[in-house]
């Protein structure tokens, strides 16, 4: 139709409602626990806050001995704010002066203009240092401190600027959109985390959670916390210095009173600087903590010591589990992913304990003896999977480096083994059971390949797609069938162990089902849909980059992470792939590398008298060299007191990839058309606030802060993206996949997904091009998604994170046609052509640099169609073009008109 949908739910609320402030704990009494996650508001409240599904608390993680671990990792990590009782409570005068930085002589004269941090009474210039050197105060940190400088103010101003969305049509930046960079003094914001790691949704901080209620946006986090970095400062220190109520680590925001105490910025509670900590190992110099590694780097990596084991360090473990199904040996892959791995054994992140099995499937479970002694591996089967047994369970994980030679002969027999099996039954959930056995003693990784619905055994399913009415329907089946994978990932996760999910499928197989197994052990899930390696030969080319990444990535075992924030803030939701341990403890049995994850936040108590909150997260592993490791990332933001300054530091990008998250929740706990209602409704509350309580003029017109310009922009597009689109043409695995990578994306892929970047390359320059190992790249300007942006005459590449077009226009110039594509004429330009060839022309070896540096970015190869005016994939083309409309969607000026008329009302 073309009128909007009449909007039939109330205006979502997205936050829960404020709860009353929490008093001071009793003098000496245990501390308030803060309240569950639970107990967020009023149940009957339709926001899109209501995920349950990834909040089990402790009841269900009691799968095997999970409660035990539980607790014990509790403990090893040191519990956060809600987990410690406080030996006592600060004395009150320590509020005095919440500010951070150093009290200490590395800054300049200039900045004494502040009372000083240090014990009541006592004056700054009388803290005498051992050097004679006087102590100097750190510069102040709010908001409204230090604006002075023109560049300052006039930059302000433009974050505040209203924009009519309406008639300023050109608002998209022609370069990738930049974090905004938090308000803060330059001596603290040059030590602040890299956003591409942590990022927060709102870079000034609403001083209450009403403030925040009257914003109409979201407070949450967004974290890539493993993610690999070329400069990793790693610390080895006997001592951990960390605070001693909440157990934040020192970071470079804590405040130093003087040498010897310094104040924790996540409780205030002042702790003494331990005496090791006194010596700087970088400078060699004593006396000066506050110059130490840890104090200087926002990120930085510590070696653990014993007190962060429960267990010694485990080995690297990896179990490949293989669908041999008729079906699956019909796709081809198994021949890809053997030759793989044989091609990538040495470049397994290990070390000389490595282990490696090997696990196929039909309707009966193979494992395979890779014993020392035997000349070639033995296969033994085992039928009876209602019960399942391990055979010889010592021959079936062996040592890698002992057993490399029986290993590489099975990896080049296994895809001949089964070509003339005729066997069509699957049974996943017996060998997900058996695999399951193998590596509980040892904890690690389960890769395995499914290629169809599983049909026999515990964890069967039933196709429940018909398949003439995709996803038309009320009941659109994105919730599991049955709780057999869930329940398997808990078992998983308590032992350590998290399970890969490749699925290579052609027909419905019911991944809303089967990936319980990787979101809550921690894994993830690859989806390749109608793998064949002769129908669809390019998906070959994808799995193998994609394995081989996969392969040979970082990996980090037996983990926990924790996100602490300072004292007013609270969390209440997670998004991501792991299971949720003790109120804020996540379990990771395996970390990767590509994994991002999202979390919630309210401001419980009013944050009177801070200038600025901390955040941090801090990852807990063992490395694949066997190091027990801590990753830490700290975070300073400003907090503010007007709704102008709220709106001002507001991350469009952050907020709307928590806001896909939190839609994700909501598309399962209720529908998609909640889910989609509510992301309508967040563009539309979060305007009209602005409108009636930030505008002094009205105009007419649809004003929104300059911070926010691109906000309905971006939500258009999540509604026009896979995971959300109304109508019929996505397929509903290929749906459930979008959805998995909402929830496990880094915000930067789950951004280029949702809005492509499109750039004209036939006429790609020297100019402004970036010099990387002796390449040009060359750098076009990023245009808007719609069809008018196309001139016949041009070449387009359409950058869409897991895929890229590269549309030919009509009347496209013949040197580009000759020069880039190789061949005579437009006419002449294949169907199905997914490569460039490598010529040796200027324009050819631009092209190619230019999509190798896109592709070189990203864990994930897109595939490169090269498609003409009647290619079959110009709709899929077509479909990436936000701003136009289509059947099922209105175009980007209709929604505007959409959003003025409802903000207007």
């Amino acid at each position: 139709g073309s009128a909007p949908p009449p909007v039939t739910q109330p205006l979502t609320p997205l936050q829960p409602p404020s709860r009353p402030p929490l008093g001071p704990p009793p003098v000496g009494g245990p501390p308030l626990v803060r309240p569950s996650p639970l107990g967020a508001g009023p149940p009957n409240t339709q926001t899109l806050l209501n995920s349950t599904a990834n909040r089990e608390g402790d009841a269900t993680s009691a799968a095997s001995d999970g409660s035990v671990v539980q607790n014990s990792y509790d403990a090893i990590e040191g519990g956060g704010l809600m987990a410690t009782p406080h030996p006592s409570p600060a004395p009150p005068n320590l509020k005095a002066n919440r500010s951070v930085g150093y009290s200490y002589p590395t800054l300049p004269p200039g900045y004494q203009n502040m009372s000083p941090p240090g014990a009541p009474g006592m004056q700054a210039s009388a803290l005498q240092y051992p050097d004679g050197s006087k102590h100097f105060q750190q510069p102040a940190l709010g908001t409204n401190h230090l604006t002075a400088s023109l560049a300052g103010l006039s930059l302000q101003q433009e974050g505040l600027r209203p924009v009519n969305l309406l008639q300023e049509r050109n608002i998209l930046p022609t370069t990738l959109l930049k974090a905004p960079v938090p308000n803060l003094h330059e001596e603290i914001q040059k030590l602040n985390c890299n956003p591409e790691l942590f990022r927060c949704t709102l870079t000034n901080i609403p001083q209450t959670q009403a403030l925040l209620n009257k914003a109409k946006l979201p407070l949450g986090l967004l974290l890539h916390p493993f993610k690999d970095l070329s400069q990793l400062p790693v610390v080895t220190s006997s001592t951990i210095v960390r605070c001693r109520t909440c157990r934040t680590y020192i970071n470079p925001f804590v405040s130093f009173l003087d040498q010897r105490r310094w104040k924790c910025n996540l409780c205030y509670r002042v702790n003494d600087v331990p005496e090791e900590f006194m010596y700087n190992p970088v400078t060699r110099v004593y006396g000066e903590p506050h110059k130490r590694p840890e104090v200087q780097n926002a990120t930085i990596e510590f070696m653990a010591p014993s007190e962060y084991m429960l267990r010694p360090p485990q080995p690297p473990v990896y179990l490949f589990v293989f669908d041999v199904s008729h079906n699956a040996i019909e796709t081809g892959y198994l021949n890809t992913v053997c030759q793989t791995l044989l091609d990538n054994l040495d470049t397994l992140p290990g070390n000389t304990r490595t282990k490696i099995g090997f696990i196929t499937f039909d309707s009966t479970i193979h494992f395979y003896s890779l014993q020392e002694g035997l000349s070639q591996p033995q296969m033994l089967i085992v039928s009876d999977i209602e019960d399942v047994f391990i055979p010889m369970p010592e021959n079936l994980l062996v040592n890698l480096n002992e057993n490399k030679e029986l290993i590489q002969d099975l990896l080049r027999s296994l895809p001949q083994m089964f070509t003339k099996s005729l066997e069509t039954q699957s049974a996943l959930g017996p060998a997900l059971q058996a695999a399951f056995k193998l590596m509980s003693p040892t904890g690690g990784r389960i890769s395995v390949f499914q290629t169809q619905l599983p049909s026999v055994g515990m964890g069967a399913l039933k196709a429940r797609e018909e398949p003439n009415q995709k996803a038309t329907a009320k009941d659109i089946h994105l919730t599991p069938s049955t709780d057999f994978y869930k329940k398997l990932a808990l078992d998983c996760s308590g032992q350590q162990v998290a399970v890969d999910l490749f699925l290579l499928s052609g027909q419905y197989s019911d991944l809303a089902s089967l990936g319980c197994i990787s979101r809550y052990s921690a894994g993830s899930v690859y989806y390749y849909q109608s793998y064949h390696h002769k129908h669809n030969p390019v998906q070959v080319e994808k799995l193998q980059k994609e394995l081989k990444r996969y392969l040979t990535r970082k990996i980090g075992f037996e983990a926990v992470m924790r996100i602490r924030c300072t004292k007013g803030l609270s969390i209440h939701t997670f998004h991501g792939n792991f299971f949720v341990r003790s109120t804020d403890l996540l379990s990771l049995p395996n970390v990767n590398p590509d994994a991002g994850y999202a979390v919630q936040m309210s401001v419980e108590e009013s944050l009177t008298d801070m200038q600025v909150v901390s955040f941090q997260s801090a990852l807990l592993y063992t490395s694949s060299k066997g190091e027990r490791r801590i990753r830490v990332h700290t975070m300073c933001l400003p907090v503010v007191t007007s709704l102008s300054d709220v709106y001002l530091g507001a991350d469009v990008q952050a907020i709307t990839g928590l806001l896909a998250n939190m839609a994700v929740d909501r598309s399962v706990s209720a529908t998609l058309s909640d889910a989609r209602d509510a992301l309508v409704n967040a563009v539309i509350d979060s305007l009209s606030a602005y409108r009636s309580s930030v505008l002094s003029v009205q105009q007419p017109g649809l004003m929104a802060p300059y911070s926010l310009r691109l906000f309905p922009l971006y939500v258009l597009a999540l509604l026009k993206q896979k995971a959300f689109q109304a109508g019929m043409s996505a397929r509903l695995d290929e749906r459930i996949f979008t959805m998995c990578q909402v929830k496990n994306q880094p915000l930067v892929y789950l951004m280029l997904m949702t809005h492509p970047s499109l750039y004209r390359v036939d006429n790609l320059t020297d100019e402004g091009a970036l010099n990387i190992n002796d390449k040009t790249i060359p750098q076009p300007p990023i245009l808007q998604l719609s069809v008018e942006k196309l001139s016949r005459d041009g070449a387009y590449l359409m950058d869409a994170g897991s895929v890229m077009f590269l549309w030919i226009g009509k009347n496209c110039g013949q040197s580009f046609i000759s020069q880039v594509l190789g061949v005579p004429n437009y006419g002449s330009i294949p169907q199905n052509m997914t490569h460039l060839p490598e010529l040796e022309t200027a324009e050819s070896m631009r092209t190619i640099a230019f999509i190798s540096w896109l592709r070189e970015q990203r864990p994930f190869f897109p595939i490169l169609y090269i498609i003409k005016d009647d290619s079959p994939l110009k709709s899929s083309f077509l479909q990436n073009m936000i701003e136009d409309r289509t059947e099922s969607a209105l175009s980007y000026y209709e929604f505007l008109l959409h959003i003025q008329q409802q903000v207007n009302k």
